[in-house]
């Protein structure tokens, strides 16, 4: 008997460990490579919260809403969390989102106000610990501390779904505060909220960017419930709350639910969300969450992940190095939002609903921000979302009668220098994409840069400064804030209608706004060799005085009266966005060529950029608020820069690229929640990152080129259509290996520093030989495609 128990143990024994040998011989999926956690330190304004690619809801924690610093409702730094609401934006510098926010708790005393950071007692608001805290695509869960609950999310493209365990207590309560949103709070539109049933909520949130409908029901019926009105809350007084009422208007209301709960006892909400109607946000639970298998929603969202992360697979890399490269990845595919609810409805820019027929409408582009890195990165590995993007695009012109500029949901404002949803659309048509009406669009493009909107539509809604633009060449200083990059983004975006209209054998407008593309000359001071701040009558603002900041006012415009290349200002006075001329001067994406021209030649261009990365990294106050991430003046962090590592690929100096382009990557991208020098800023930082570690960027969106850099991983793989892959091959990678020694593409000699997307999208591979000494002899002589004609 002793023999057969032994034996039995000792098999036992081999079973278990056979087991976990089993399992952790697992290999790991492209998932368990991402951290949602990074970038959520410091100002990269991640969140780490539930949602999948292209969705409507992003269901996360939020810890703040007032400030900068909490746009995305999340800071690392941080050990309380008021709740978990259903939209967040994605490493924006805006402050918004937070609608329809739940909260479990199990205090004695029922309170309807978040608490403070300072005092979470006093309000709902529960301590944690980030060792009690977890996430991955799709997941999140903590433990709040306050109330012994752990919490899980996970979700749906339209609904969010939440999974509570308390412990035993007859105080189990969840809050659904409606009044909740990270930003500003006040509206003249008032939100609703009813209580259907005893396992049903619904109502409206009158938000800052529109109304958010909601159906949020829960998998236990109420044993107690009640509103609540949190306007009337003092200092002495908890706020109103009613008991047993059912319905409720205002601007800071919500309802809360009690139960008595058994030890571990599990009570699930599933909430949907729409911007078209409650009947919207209850037929997109219903779809898209039929049941209260929370695992299986999880499950899928994994899965879906999975697929999504797969697009691009990397070998030769360091763990650090694949969450890093998996995480960008994950927030340059979580970018793009749809806003249309399963059946196709979504609220037009007319105030009307409308219906998308066949395609995803995407209701927000963020694209000063996206237009260079994202969405060039989606053309080569979303194919199947890029014509959604521009039939969107198109739908809104229909609906509001102009073309929008970069704009979130209904809030059409020219947020941005520039007309970047011109570049958006021209670099999908000239790579492929054409499944849209381009006319309506080319035209929409062509009006918008010609004349001003007209009744109903804004007068800002039209380009900045553009009657000066038209008559002058430039815009002056003295008439139109960032009167230098509305210059030369202009110039740019002009280029690119040149390109389309070229495309549509449109001869005339061709010639017209390649004219137009050199305005950025009209602002090159050769004595300061800057992008120089010009007035209406034609003369340079004057260099520093004694007060260097010093503001000159002209009835509603002011602006700083002296020109200090160093200075890094603040609206309404600034002369560049969001940078100084230092780090503007380099802003002629579509004519590096020409700038180079400018400067003298290569060597005089090159001695300029070299000075801009070695130079001290101090600018001038007042600093804005997103300079961070600095190698001299570049400042990663800040979307100007992003191609300027490049541009010594057009002045026959590539190594110099290998060089700078690695550094970046090695400086500016770190593992864990500080890993982002930057705001995200709707996937552009991490896209950046995915497409330089491949090797190469698109300098010039509107373009098929892209240029050449520096591999960082032995091999990485783009997963292309028709089963088609391309693969990037570094021989003898490593961290001091960062020069390309020579290189071939299908087996053929490749000594050019560019690459285009028709030779991508046909497969093949594209090898470098790597090594610690720079080649000065491979692509010295190919320079990538420029507006003006080497000379």
């Amino acid at each position: 008997m002793k023999y057969l128990l032994k034996l039995f143990c000792t098999l036992t024994l081999v079973l278990v460990f056979g087991s976990c040998q089993n399992n952790q011989s697992l290999p790991k999926e492209p998932v368990d490579y991402v951290n949602p956690f990074l970038g959520t330190d410091f100002f990269g304004h991640t969140f780490p919260g539930a949602s999948l690619p292209n969705a409507l809801v992003h269901l996360s924690p939020d810890i703040h809403t007032e400030g900068w610093t909490y746009a995305a409702g999340y800071n690392y730094s941080e050990s309380s969390i008021m709740g978990f609401s259903h939209t967040h934006w994605s490493g924006v510098g805006m402050v918004n989102g937070g609608e329809i926010l739940l909260m479990p708790t199990t205090n004695n005393k029922l309170q309807i106000v978040p608490g403070t950071l300072e005092d979470p007692d006093a309000g709902y608001r529960s301590r944690f610990d980030h060792g009690d805290e977890s996430a991955s695509p799709g997941y999140y869960s903590v433990k709040l501390k306050d109330y012994d609950v752990n919490v899980e999310l996970t979700a749906t493209q339209r609904a969010g779904f939440h999974r509570y365990t308390f412990p035993k207590s007859n105080n189990s309560r969840i809050i659904l505060d409606v009044g909740h949103q990270i930003g500003d709070m006040t509206h003249n539109e008032l939100s609703e909220l009813k209580i259907v049933n005893d396992d049903r909520i619904e109502g409206v949130k009158a938000a800052g960017l529109g109304n958010v409908y909601f159906v949020a029901e829960f998998s236990k019926p109420f044993l107690y419930y009640g509103t609540f009105d949190a306007t009337y809350k003092t200092p002495e007084s908890n706020g109103s709350v009613f008991p047993y009422k059912n319905a409720e208007v205002g601007n800071k209301i919500g309802a809360f639910v009690q139960y008595h709960t058994k030890e571990n006892e599990q009570v699930m909400v599933k909430v949907g969300i729409s911007y078209t109607s409650i009947e919207g946000a209850r037929a997109n639970l219903h779809k898209e969450i039929p049941n209260w298998d929370f695992d299986g929603v999880k499950d899928n969202a994994r899965k879906i992940w999975n697929t999504e992360l797969s697009k691009i697979t990397i070998d030769g890399a360091t763990d650090d190095q694949r969450e890093i490269f998996n995480t960008a990845l994950y927030h340059s595919l979580l970018a793009q939002y749809i806003s249309q609810d399963v059946d196709g409805k979504y609220f037009g820019s007319d105030g009307q609903v409308h219906e998308a027929n066949g395609y995803d409408f995407y209701g927000s582009f963020s694209c000063w921000d996206t237009y260079r890195t994202q969405h060039p990165l989606m053309t080569l590995i979303s194919p199947e979302h890029v014509n959604d993007y521009i039939k969107s695009i198109a739908a809104k012109v229909e609906n509001y009668g102009w073309l929008p500029a970069q704009h979130f949901l209904n809030v059409y404002g020219e947020a941005m220098v520039g007309d970047h949803l011109i570049p958006i659309i021209v670099d999908a048509y000239i790579k492929g994409y054409r499944d849209y009406d381009v006319e309506l669009l080319y035209n929409a493009m062509r009006k918008k840069a010609l004349e001003f909107p007209k009744p109903p539509v804004p007068i800002e809604a039209g380009r900045s400064g553009l009657q000066y633009y038209l008559e002058l060449g430039y815009t002056p200083v003295d008439k139109v804030t960032e009167s230098v990059p509305n210059t030369m983004e202009l110039a740019y975006d002009d280029w690119c209608i040149a390109q389309l209209a070229k495309a549509l054998n449109k001869t005339v407008d061709y010639e017209l706004f390649m004219s137009r593309a050199y305005n950025y000359k009209n602002v090159w001071d050769p004595k300061t060799e800057f992008m120089r701040p010009r007035k209406f009558d034609g003369t340079w603002l004057p260099e520093l005085g004694e007060n260097r900041q010093e503001i000159v006012k002209e009835g509603d415009h002011s602006y700083y009266k002296y020109f200090d290349p160093l200075l890094v200002g603040r609206r309404p006075n600034r002369h560049y966005t969001e940078s100084n001329a230092w780090q503007y001067i380099w802003s002629v994406q579509h004519d590096v060529q020409g700038l180079i021209d400018l400067f003298g030649g290569n060597r005089q261009f090159i001695d300029k950029l070299d000075a801009f990365f070695d130079m001290s990294p101090v600018i001038t106050p007042p600093k804005y608020v997103g300079v961070v991430g600095t190698i001299g003046q570049y400042v990663q962090g800040n979307q100007p820069s992003h191609h300027v590592a490049y541009l010594y690929d057009y002045a026959g100096q590539p190594w110099k690229t290998q060089y700078r382009a690695r550094q970046v990557m090695r400086e500016m991208y770190r593992p864990g929640p500080g890993g982002l020098c930057g705001n995200e800023d709707m996937g552009s930082l991490s896209s950046w990152f995915v497409l330089s570690s491949m090797g190469f960027y698109p300098v010039t969106p509107g373009s098929t080129a892209y240029t050449i850099g520096s591999p960082l991983f032995g091999e990485a793989t783009l997963h292309l259509a028709d089963n088609k892959t391309f693969t990037i091959l570094a021989l003898d990678n490593s961290e001091a290996n960062v020069y390309i020694q020579s290189a071939t593409l299908n087996g053929e000699p490749f000594d050019r520093t560019w690459i285009t997307q028709e030779e991508i999208n046909q497969g093949g591979t594209l090898q470098f030989q790597m090594g610690p000494d720079p080649n000065k002899q491979w692509g010295v002589e190919k320079a990538p495609p420029s507006m003006t004609t080497k000379l």
